[in-house]
């Protein structure tokens, strides 16, 4: 699916006469509410198939869009396509302006301390806010490897003595891997000024405070 862009998800349907209500999952509002050919993604299935959009509409006060599909005239064919994504082939992305990105693209891309030049860790998701923020999984220390496999280890010699316990009636709880670090950064210039999509890398500015806890 890498030639794909996921721009939405039919929710329901709207009205009695075929038309969808659409989640957006793009800022672009043309890709809702122009007519031409998007793609749909039925559940359980790996291949998207073309559909026609005749017209689309904003639905004030609910962050949807009421979108009339080619084909599907009633409210029984449009709550079929309940639960479907909407697809738009890659390369058929909008320009972006300087410094605009594409929030698929951030995903998996290393984060480095520009003063330090310490890699942290890779952007794991977005979150929409005032101002977006990177959630970036920050890398394992030594110590916190070592602490990692040793509750491996822990787990292991659990699962053993639990077989050798049956006898006794008691049960041993199992061990608990270290849960994995995370840190929230702004996603806004002054905190985040380089943005390298064709190295994968991303160096911050932290303000004071911000990786103290890590």
């Amino acid at each position: 699916m890498s030639e794909w862009i996921e721009i939405g998800t039919i929710v329901a349907a709207q009205g009695l006469d075929g038309e969808v209500r659409v989640y957006p999952d793009s800022d672009f509002p043309e890709r809702f509410v122009e007519p031409g050919k998007r793609w749909l993604l039925f559940p359980n299935k790996t291949e998207p198939e073309p559909i026609e959009f005749l017209s689309g509409r904003y639905i004030p006060g609910k962050g949807l869009y009421a979108v009339e599909v080619s084909g599907v005239e009633d409210r029984t064919a449009a709550e079929a396509l309940r639960g479907c994504k909407l697809l738009v082939e890659k390369s058929s992305r909008p320009y972006l302006e300087p410094d605009e990105f594409y929030v698929q693209d951030l995903f998996g891309m290393e984060v480095f301390n520009q003063l330090t030049g310490e890699l942290l860790g890779k952007v794991s998701e977005i979150i929409p806010a005032g101002n977006d923020l990177l959630e970036v999984e920050l890398v394992q220390t030594p110590a916190e490897i070592a602490a990692t496999e040793a509750e491996r280890s822990k787990i292991v010699s659990v699962e053993v003595q639990h077989k050798d316990s049956r006898r006794k009636k008691h049960k041993t709880p199992r061990a608990k891997p270290p849960q994995t670090r995370k840190v929230l950064i702004p996603f806004v210039k002054e905190i985040v000024p380089v943005v390298d999509l064709e190295k994968g890398r991303i160096e911050i500015v932290p303000p004071s405070g911000l990786l103290d806890e890590i």
